[in-house]
C-alpha cells in the first residue's frame, strides 16, 4: 500500500457502533468500511458546499419549514445531476486506490448508498443549515 493510501486510512475516524461480519453482502461491507468513514470524515466539507448550494440558488432553503427543508435536500441531490456528481466527487477522492477498484466494480449501486448517507448526514445536520442572525451587542 503507498503512502497516500495510508495516509487516507490514517485520517478516517474509527466508528466502533458500525458491525462488519462476513454475512454482509459486498456492498453493505464497502458501505461500513469505506463510505462511512469517509462520509464522516468529509462532514463539515460536505455541510459547506451545501450552504453554498443553498446560497446559489437564492436562499429559499431558510423560507422553508423543516418538512420542506428535509425535502429540498432530498431534491437537490436526487435532481441537480452535477451537484450529485460534485458530492461523489468529495466522497470518491478519499478512496484508496483498492477502494476505488471495488468501487467501479459495483458503482451504481454503490452511488446509490453513498448519495443516500450524504442524504441523511445533511439532514441531521439541518441546524448546521440556518442562517446565521447577527445580534448586536446593547
Amino acid at each position: 500500500m503507498d503512502t497516500r493510501d495510508l495516509s487516507l486510512l490514517a485520517l478516517r475516524p474509527e466508528l466502533p457502533n458500525v458491525r462488519v461480519d462476513g454475512a454482509m453482502s459486498s456492498e453493505e461491507h464497502f458501505q461500513n468500511n469505506t463510505l462511512r468513514p469517509v462520509i464522516k470524515l468529509q462532514n463539515d466539507l460536505l455541510v459547506a458546499v451545501f450552504k453554498n448550494y443553498i446560497k446559489k440558488h437564492k436562499n429559499v432553503f431558510q423560507t422553508y419549514t423543516v418538512d420542506k427543508r428535509l425535502d429540498y435536500i432530498d431534491n437537490a441531490i436526487q435532481r441537480d445531476i452535477k451537484f450529485r456528481n460534485s458530492l461523489k466527487g468529495i466522497v470518491i477522492g478519499h478512496f484508496t486506490a483498492e477502494e476505488y477498484s471495488k468501487y467501479i466494480d459495483n458503482s451504481s449501486a454503490l452511488n446509490k448508498r453513498m448519495m443516500n448517507l450524504v442524504k441523511e448526514r445533511l439532514k441531521s445536520n439541518i441546524q448546521l443549515l440556518e442562517p446565521v442572525l447577527r445580534t448586536q451587542v446593547a
